[in-house]
């Protein structure tokens, strides 16, 4: 019997195949979804259905297929696709969709990311913790599913050129001047997307030189895993932008919905310097626009969209959490630290595409290194995300509250203490693990270090 609370998060399914969920499983899901779905008559009759490069996906999304079916919904079955490439089908064609992916995690996972029409997010709070319950009932009574054959459609679809042809014309890059890119896909399905989107010539040329590395698709990871948040899987990337000379490196994570970038000098940066400088462009499209920005971006990202002219709204760390703020201010775009970038423009859904397309753009329309581009929006000196394993995480909080009484703090996602002199950290314990996660921001490195160390301190004594 499956427990399904083991793989059913705050914002998705994940967990390792087979041993914690397998097709069986998927299958209870998948008719679970469309259950929720009928009961809160969601428009269209079909639910979108695509997956990741993984071994295992595309058994598990046929059997979510089987499930769906099942409870009298059709499939559109769009096969291979980036987790942006289904929100945008989702969008595009109004209707419900999963894609079946783990992202950046190993080779033993899977997972499934669940949203209704027009790519509107499904997490524990908006129908996530019911679809648990109701499949865990079907497993629970020894049926993946209500009694009966699958009897709707499977209509199977390429959607890969007309997602290309949606963000070229949100993103213009054919008047830019020549630029050489190296992208590291990781193996993900940046391998699948970019070579249709910023190089299919029937599309129309774009003056842009790729050096692709690692686009064979292969869930098993075999160069690095498909995570560039841990600076250990940029070092490729790095090396190869230096030794081709060229203008810009990006980096995509297995299901290429974040992108991370690489100056000229193979130095990394900084997802709040991406999120300033799109938000910066948006609010020229846009004037007076909100801009939604995580908790833990930037001080410099809020400064920048006022001086821009845009409204700046905080919201708390997480993809659902960022899409409701941007649906309740109607939001141009939005940016995380851990380089989701989010767009009005694409059914308020996260696109690491969208967001790599505008920094080529914003690059390509002048003449400066993106180092001294970026430069122009990078005005702190951050720590990076710290993690330390910690039992009593409330203890812990709580003695680093009461160490600093100078500070003002903010309670809205874990600990947030802000200091007279502009220095700032974050502390929040993670949703599935006993750490607590450290973020410090400081005018200057001497005082982001001495202020990291301090609180480091205190929270492993």
């Amino acid at each position: 019997m499956s427990n399904l609370s083991q793989i059913v998060k705050a914002y998705d399914v994940r967990g390792t195949v087979p041993d914690q969920w397998d097709e069986r499983v998927a299958e209870a899901l998948g008719a679970a979804f469309t259950q929720l779905l009928n009961s809160t008559d969601e428009p269209g009759d079909a639910v979108v259905v695509g997956y990741d490069m993984r071994a295992t996906s595309p058994g598990l999304a046929a059997a979510f297929a089987a499930g769906v079916r099942a409870e009298g919904r059709s499939v559109i079955e769009i096969g291979l696709a980036s987790t942006d490439l289904l929100y945008f089908a989702s969008g595009s064609l109004d209707l419900p969709g999963a894609m079946f992916t783990a992202s950046h995690n190993p080779a033993q996972y899977n997972g499934i990311k669940m949203c209704r029409s027009g790519a509107r997010p499904i997490g524990q709070e908006s129908g996530l913790a019911e679809i648990r319950e109701r499949a865990q009932a079907l497993l629970d009574s020894g049926e993946a599913r209500p009694a009966g054959e699958p009897t709707r459609p499977i209509d199977r679809r390429d959607l890969l050129p007309d997602y290309a042809g949606y963000l070229r014309k949100l993103v213009d890059l054919s008047g830019i001047r020549p630029l050489k890119v190296v992208v590291d896909a990781g193996n993900g399905m940046g391998g699948f997307t970019v070579p249709t989107v910023l190089g299919d010539a029937a599309l129309s040329p774009l003056p842009l030189e790729i050096v692709p590395l690692y686009f064979e698709l292969d869930g098993s990871f075999p160069n690095h895993e498909a995570n560039p948040l841990d600076p250990a899987n940029l070092v490729d990337l790095q090396r190869a932008v230096v030794e081709h000379g060229a203008d810009i490196g990006l980096a995509f994570d297995g299901d290429a919905d974040r992108c991370f970038v690489v100056d000229e000098r193979g130095e990394p940066v900084s997802p709040s310097a991406i999120t300033a400088l799109v938000a910066a462009r948006e609010l020229a499209k846009h004037p007076g626009s909100t801009v939604i920005h995580g908790l833990i971006t930037s001080s410099a990202v809020a400064e920048i969209i006022r001086e821009h002219g845009g409204q700046p709204v905080v919201a708390r760390v997480g993809h659902s959490f960022i899409k409701a703020e941007m649906a309740r201010t109607n939001a141009v775009f939005g940016g995380e630290h851990s380089a989701h970038y989010y767009f009005r423009d694409f059914w308020f859904a996260d696109t690491g595409m969208l967001a790599a397309m505008h920094t080529l753009a914003a690059l390509g329309e002048q003449s400066l290194p993106l180092s001294v581009l970026a430069g122009e929006y990078e005005r702190y000196i951050a720590s990076g995300e710290i993690n330390s394993t910690v039992a009593d995480q409330a203890a812990a909080v709580a003695e680093v509250r009461a160490a600093y009484p100078e500070a003002v703090a903010d309670e809205m996602d874990g600990l947030t203490l802000r200091f007279p002199d502009g220095a700032w950290f974050n502390l929040r314990a993670s949703n599935t693990e006993p750490l607590l996660r450290l973020n410090v921001e400081a005018p200057t490195r001497d005082r982001m270090v001495s202020l990291r160390d301090d609180v480091l301190d205190r929270v492993r004594r």
